[in-house]
Formats: C-alpha cells, sequence, structure tokens
C-alpha cells in the first residue's frame, strides 16, 4: 500500500500566530484519515494547506506525489474538496449544479452524461433533479455535495466537517457512501467533531494549538489513555460531582444523566478508591468503578490545557 500524503514540518504562521506547528503526517492510501481538535486547533488551515489553496510558511507536503509549494493546480485537479457549510448554487436545481461542476472538471459530452446518471443513482438525487438546491433537506444537500466532489473521481477526498447539519441517519448513510469510495480506492481525509464518526476512522490525529498532539488508530488511541477513568453511578449527583471535583488530580467530571464520568491524572494512585472515599466522606450513596477510557476522554486528556508537570 503506497502512501498518500506526506508532510515534514508542515507549518503556517499568520502574522505572529502559529496556525499550524510542525506537523509530521504519512497516510496511507485507501484509508479514512481523522483529523480531531478544537476549534482554532487548526485542522482547516492544515487541509487548506494539503489542497494547494494555502502555501506553507515552512516545512513540505507531498500530496498524491505531487509538491503543495511547487504544483498546487495539479493538486486540485487530483483531489475532491467537500466543505462544512453547502457551497454550491442555492438557486441551480440539482441537474444544473451537477451540470455546472462537470464542466469545471471539462467532462466530455459522452462521458458526462454517464457520469451524472451514475451520481444520480449513487447519491439517490433522481427524484431531485429539477428541484432548486436551496430547498433541499440538510441530508440531501450533503449527498449531492458529495456527488460534485467525487465527479472527477479523485483519488483523494478531503471532507471538513461535512456532517454537522444532517441527523444520525443520514449520517450513517453518508459514511457506508465513504467506506464504498475506500473500497475503490479513495483515500479520504476527514475532520469532524463527533466521537462516534472519529472512531469509523482507520487512523486519526488530534491537533491541539495547531500540534499533532497524538495520532494512532482509535483503539490504539483509548487504549493507551494515561489518565485513569472512573464511572460514578448516584441519585445524589450534584453533591456528587462538587465532591469529586474538589479532589485535586481530577481534571475532568462530565455528566451523563446519573452517572459522573470522572477522569484522573496518572499521579492519583488508587483513584477508584480515592474517589469512593471521597463520597462517603461526603455521605454520598454512590457506586465507584473503573471504565475503559472513549474517544471523548481521549480528546479530553490531549487538549486540556491545564498543567502538564501535575500528571
Amino acid at each position: 500500500m503506497g502512501t498518500a500524503i506526506t508532510t515534514k514540518g508542515l507549518t503556517r504562521r499568520f502574522g505572529s500566530k502559529v496556525a499550524v506547528d510542525h506537523v509530521d503526517l504519512a497516510i496511507p492510501e485507501a484509508r479514512i484519515f481523522g483529523f480531531l481538535g478544537p476549534n482554532g486547533s487548526g485542522k482547516t488551515t492544515l487541509i487548506r494547506m494539503l489542497c494547494g489553496l494555502l502555501r506553507p510558511s515552512e516545512g513540505s507536503a507531498e500530496v498524491l506525489g505531487l509538491d503543495i509549494k511547487a504544483q498546487p493546480e495539479a493538486v486540485r485537479r487530483n483531489i475532491g474538496y467537500m466543505t462544512q457549510k453547502f457551497s454550491l448554487y442555492d438557486d441551480l436545481t440539482v441537474d444544473e449544479n451537477l451540470d455546472f461542476v462537470a464542466q469545471i472538471y471539462t467532462l466530455p459530452l459522452g462521458k458526462k452524461k454517464k457520469r451524472l446518471a451514475e451520481l444520480r443513482d449513487l447519491y439517490q438525487l433522481n427524484e431531485f433533479r429539477q428541484q432548486m438546491a436551496g430547498t433541499l433537506s440538510g441530508g440531501q444537500k450533503q449527498r449531492l455535495a458529495l456527488a460534485a466532489a467525487t465527479m472527477h473521481r479523485p483519488k483523494l477526498l478531503f471532507l471538513d466537517e461535512p456532517t454537522s447539519a444532517v441527523d444520525p441517519q443520514n449520517r450513517r448513510d453518508f459514511w457506508d457512501s465513504l467506506f464504498n469510495l475506500v473500497d475503490q480506492g479513495t483515500t479520504i481525509l476527514v475532520s469532524t467533531h463527533y466521537m462516534d464518526e472519529a472512531e469509523r476512522c482507520h487512523g486519526l490525529a488530534f491537533l491541539n494549538q495547531g500540534v499533532v498532539v497524538a495520532m494512532g488508530e482509535p483503539k490504539e488511541l483509548m487504549d493507551n489513555v494515561a489518565s485513569t477513568v472512573v464511572q460514578v453511578t448516584t441519585q445524589e449527583i450534584a453533591a456528587a460531582k462538587a465532591a469529586v471535583m474538589a479532589l485535586p488530580n481530577v481534571f475532568s467530571v462530565a455528566q451523563l444523566g446519573a452517572r459522573l464520568r470522572v477522569m484522573c491524572r496518572p499521579s492519583m494512585t488508587d483513584a477508584v478508591e480515592t474517589v469512593d472515599r471521597a463520597l462517603k466522606q461526603s455521605a454520598i450513596d454512590a457506586r465507584v468503578e473503573a471504565v475503559s477510557a472513549s474517544l471523548e476522554d481521549v480528546f479530553v486528556e490531549v487538549t486540556r490545557t491545564d498543567e502538564r508537570s501535575a500528571a
């Protein structure tokens, strides 16, 4: 298996602000690779550089064997890019939008008709052919945007938070479409805030303040969380939350109904016993147990901004 994207020290500055800071990547072909991180962490800036839309301040990158500095136009011709915001024309019909995109990619007339028919069938757009794109639902717009992004059969597809405006069923259907593309040899890079989507990726990179702070397969990342994750089940949830948050080596407490998900620094020995003792001292009846880390726990651990030395 070859490598679709390679970067070495890739950096982008905007004045004194470093948006992407010396990023090294090696992303294999025919895989889905996810970027995660807080808002402003550099995900979109990194994607724009890899698309040849933004010139790096420092470092190098090859996309499909093309240098993004020396060959940005060639990079753009060989990739597909789907933005978070619907970027086609609201006042054109589905057919008119697809025809316009086909003209941009200079598809010959015979091939264009066949390709448009394939895409309408593939993304279930036939019944909306004469409908204005602006009147489509979120899921329908998403399918139309994906059809447009894959018009020229790109070997590499960039998706910037593509499912932010659709319901769970449409998100599932969308990911089924992505895996079908991967089966045909397409490499997909996706930025997302949804942890369930991130878990579907073959590989992930977490960014924080422009730096890659963790990278690997989802299971590997979850298995290697340094913090201890403790679950507290109680009917006295508010009092339990206050008692747990007062512990010096607890850095995150998330409420899930009648449960608390507590993340403790590695320096807290016997985390379950420590949390249980604190609750008993506050006369709170609770069940306390260690649980496996989730991707959300990985996100919280690697992007937290409290004192690292405390860990």
